[in-house]
């Protein structure tokens, strides 16, 4: 089992969870972060006065999928999340070693 951490745009959100959907990915987390990358932040004016944003505000999606669903949950996620512009985000996939699902007790495979 893989777990798939993907950094998107915020106003992408139901494009990915719909493009996962399809695929039959039912299970996410989401989580509101912020951070920068090559983006590096931007420049606002509040009240006349210029200031700099340098954390922009992300989206991050958690999925834990059967190692053979990988592939095609990345495909889903970049076919929905790409803009084509800077700041689209990132993909990470680690290695899970172990689930357990709290209410029933199944683990592993059952447990996802």
């Amino acid at each position: 089992m893989k777990k798939i951490e993907a950094i998107i745009k915020p106003f992408k959100l139901d494009e990915v969870r719909e493009a996962l959907s399809e695929i039959g990915i039912a299970g996410l987390t989401v989580t509101e972060v912020k951070g920068f990358g090559r983006q590096k932040g931007h420049t606002e004016l509040y009240r006349g006065a210029e200031y700099v944003v340098d954390f922009l505000p992300k989206i991050k999606i958690e999925i834990v999928v059967n190692a053979d669903q990988v592939d095609a949950a990345i495909e889903a996620i970049i076919k929905a999340a790409r803009t084509g512009k800077i700041g689209d985000g990132k993909i990470f996939v680690m290695p899970v070693e172990q689930v357990v699902r709290i209410r029933t007790g199944e683990t592993n495979e059952a447990a996802v």
